[in-house]
């Protein structure tokens, strides 16, 4: 099934997807934390090797930074890709400060919605029109990887990844590519009524 297009100003996550499964490596390592993001993750970029996934079993948010930062300390030469929601990333954000200490130059892509999409996903299916607490005031994430040394850039559309990308992997550094995504579209298969 083709996932819906996103609108101007979003990043379609599946046109993101495909594009790292055709740049990176075959032994590239991709990590990700809890959160619908991850079904974008899970649907359209294909493993080649094993072990080269490293995802949690349990929804803990906030797991892909720090294993992607043991990942790339333990297999420098390989490209390292974590992947956060917005609200996954605010659960441990510092750890960009130990990546810049101990120069794990990982890539972490946030997929920033602006809300815990999992949990806004089960109150809008369960309690139409009850929703609670699930909008983020999130911080300028470009300004806050900024501030921990990080090579940090956001990202409006797909068509412009490629190249951030790129100059996020050259960076010599930790880097941070803020993706900003359509807020109604909660899984590629599920759209609120916004």
């Amino acid at each position: 099934m083709a996932p819906p297009t996103a609108p101007t100003g979003h990043v379609d996550l599946a046109r993101v997807m495909s594009w790292l499964g055709e740049n990176l490596a075959d032994d590239a390592i991709v990590t990700n934390g809890a959160g619908n993001y991850t079904v974008w993750v899970h649907r359209y970029f294909r493993y080649r090797q094993p072990r080269t996934e490293l995802a949690p079993i349990s929804g803990a948010m906030g797991y892909g930074v720090p294993a992607a930062i043991a990942a790339k300390l333990r297999h420098p030469q390989r490209d390292v890709v974590a992947f956060a929601g917005d609200g996954c990333f605010l659960m441990y954000p510092q750890e960009l400060a130990t990546a810049a200490q101990h120069g794990a130059n990982i890539i972490v892509l946030i997929s920033n919605n602006g809300t815990y999409g999992t949990i806004r996903m089960h109150q809008e299916r369960r309690y139409p029109g009850r929703v609670v607490a699930t909008d983020l005031a999130n911080p300028d994430f470009v300004n806050l990887a900024k501030s921990f040394g990080a090579h940090a850039e956001r990202i409006t559309s797909h068509e412009g990844f490629p190249e951030a990308f790129r100059r996020a992997r050259t960076a010599r550094r930790p880097a941070v590519l803020e993706l900003v995504v359509d807020p109604a579209q909660l899984t590629p298969s599920f759209r609120l009524n916004m």
